[in-house]
């Protein structure tokens, strides 16, 4: 009776209707199953083989076949009207590209030809292998850059060009074998411990230094520091004042100031894309034609020279695979194709989403992979899909990977008959193009975001943007992703816990410092866990829980008041053995909590 008093007499007596649900275990699977299936699920999500089900052997043959070589997909189908707009952008992307490829093979410390050379075979590689109908292939800055920096530490090209040359040939080997491998073992899941916020922050910082480095061709310096970092750089730069060329930094402003313009424009109306693509080669063209009518490599104004004619010639037999420099090349290797990888596989999956089509990225892997293993045998370094190119190919109207075929056609036109018209070019003018095109890589707005949305990426950010700029481009990279790897593991072995409430005239359950219309339930202490319960964390969790309990204890009056603990664990998507235990521990520890409080047992 004085219970139902006691509710009459309070309004805000709770009524409580429990619906029980019986919970059976999963269906009975055999530790081979298991093990299959969660082996399927950790390298074939997207489950390659289901469109072969159910098929003909000879359509299974037909279906692998073009899994294998993606051309014979959409080949059968290509027609005149396709090859029209596949043609246009084709030789729009080979305007850009060949100026391109000769700076960044000058700011990977290699001949300009190379830069030529690697955009002639590996694009044609990708025609044949490659899944996307945007990417535009060929050098890239942040590649050529790290692969320059990190050969330069034992070997100068200055002083034993051959062997600098070997050592790239042979980095570009390893960096395709791995790219492959990762793609055969459908191992793509590492390249993401590269986090947009570590790529925004290592590209910020990888930009300036590349455009710091052009300071050689802008100021006309002729010695120049070997080191990457900040301040050797502007050291260099100050210390070699006398060296200053008028000439030189005149030029070079009126064709920086001019390409940046360009770059405005196609930025403010993208129908203009032209402009910017075609701005680099007009620049080389007027400043070739310039510097030969004034005789300007006469007033101080250094030039590339001349060229070597005709296309690539074969570098197997230029390959080192023994020698005190293996370690090097592997290492660069290695990190260059991680890097390139990752860009390319951005920017398919990138303009993938804007056209609405898929890109496989494993099978990018091994067609990124496959196309830098043969580029090694034909005389070129690591090459991938450029974004400032890719994204002139999918303005200029590409519709299939013909695009690439058709820049290469022009690079070969180019290597036969158009190198001497290039001995007069002027490296200010290709350093003018580098600073242009590495600007595109410093993304404001995107770092802003990242601050408003979690400040412990914005850290780690912040390193890879300073560890580039005062360490070593390798070296920031490295501590962006330790830390990077550091919150995945503050995550797993300290998983977020919260109080919930109920939100008043439902059955919903909510965080209560989120929702301030939800309200405690009397007598209960309810909390959320969210996240796997493994041998990681069950030392935090029970400590973490018995300390929710003292805290909600220190804020009631009466000590008994607190009876229930209710853990709500939809957001827990498995449970370890070590994990059972936690549940244990946690009984035990309560019951000799209440026989404490009750003062007997």
């Amino acid at each position: 009776m004085e219970t139902n008093n006691a509710c009459t007499m309070h309004s805000h007596c709770i009524e409580m209707s429990m619906e029980v649900h019986q919970v059976v275990p999963p269906p009975h699977k055999s530790t081979l199953q298991k093990l299959k299936g969660r082996l399927k699920e950790t390298f074939f999500p997207d489950d390659p083989l289901r469109q072969f089900k159910g098929q003909p052997l000879k359509r299974k043959l037909i279906l692998g076949a073009q899994y294998v070589f993606p051309i014979l997909q959409w080949g059968p189908k290509y027609n005149l009207k396709l090859f029209k707009s596949d043609l246009v952008s084709g030789l729009t992307i080979a305007s850009l590209a060949i100026p391109q490829g000769i700076s960044y093979a000058k700011l990977a410390s290699l001949p300009p030809i190379v830069g030529l050379y690697s955009s002639f075979v590996p694009p044609l590689v990708y025609a044949v292998l490659g899944s996307s109908k945007d990417l535009a292939v060929g050098p890239v800055s942040i590649a050529s850059l790290v692969m320059g920096s990190m050969l330069h530490q034992e070997v100068s090209p200055t002083t034993d060009p051959i062997l600098f040359l070997q050592l790239a040939f042979t980095s570009t080997l390893f960096a395709g074998l791995f790219q492959a491998l990762l793609g055969i073992l459908r191992l793509g899941f590492i390249i993401d411990f590269l986090s947009k916020a570590i790529l925004i922050g290592f590209m910020a910082g990888a930009a300036i230094i590349v455009s710091l480095q052009q300071l050689k061709s802008l100021l006309g310096i002729t010695h120049f520091t070997n080191q990457m970092g900040l301040i050797p750089v502007m050291t260099s730069v100050f210390h070699n004042i006398h060296e200053w060329s008028w000439q030189t930094i005149l030029m070079g402003i009126c064709f920086l100031v001019l390409l940046l313009l360009a770059r405005h424009v196609s930025i403010r109306k993208p129908k203009l894309f032209w402009v910017s693509a075609g701005a680099p080669l007009m620049c080389v063209i007027i400043s070739t034609l310039l510097v030969f009518a004034i005789k300007a490599q006469n007033h101080g104004i250094s030039v590339i020279g001349k060229l070597q004619e005709g296309i690539n010639p074969p570098s197997w037999n230029m390959l080192l695979f023994h020698g005190s420099h293996l370690d090097l090349v592997m290492k660069t290797g290695l990190i260059t194709g991680i890097l390139s990888l990752t860009e390319g596989i951005a920017v398919g999956r990138t303009f993938a989403a804007l056209k609405n089509y898929k890109v496989d990225g494993n099978k990018e892997m091994m067609a990124i992979g496959f196309m830098n293993v043969v580029g090694s045998f034909t005389s070129c370094y690591v090459t991938t899909g450029a974004f400032s190119r890719s994204a002139v190919n999918n303005n200029a109207g590409a519709k299939t990977a013909v695009s690439n075929v058709v820049m290469s056609v022009t690079v070969m036109v180019t290597l036969l008959f158009l190198m001497p018209l290039f001995q007069y070019t002027p490296n200010v003018v290709l350093g003018a193009i580098i600073v242009t095109a590495v600007i595109g890589l410093i993304d404001l707005p995107a770092a802003c975001n990242i601050w408003k949305i979690d400040k412990f990426d914005f850290v780690v950010m912040m390193t890879a943007f300073l560890g580039v700029l005062f360490i070593s481009v390798q070296g920031g990279l490295a501590l962006a992703v330790g830390l990077s790897t550091l919150k995945i593991l503050l995550q797993i072995t300290r998983p977020k816990t919260v109080m919930l409430g109920k939100i008043p005239g439902t059955d919903i359950y909510r965080n209560l410092d989120q929702y301030k219309e939800a309200v405690r339930i009397p007598g209960f202490l309810i909390l959320s866990i969210e996240a796997p319960i493994n041998f990681a964390n069950i030392t935090y969790l029970n400590e973490r829980t018995l300390r929710w309990i003292e805290e909600e204890e220190d804020n009631i009056k009466e000590q008994l008041s607190l009876r229930f603990l209710v853990l709500e664990m939809s957001a827990v998507s498995a449970v370890d053995t070590s994990g059972i235990s936690l549940f244990k521990e946690l009984k035990a520890t309560l019951e000799k909590k209440a026989c404490v409080g009750q003062s007997s047992c």
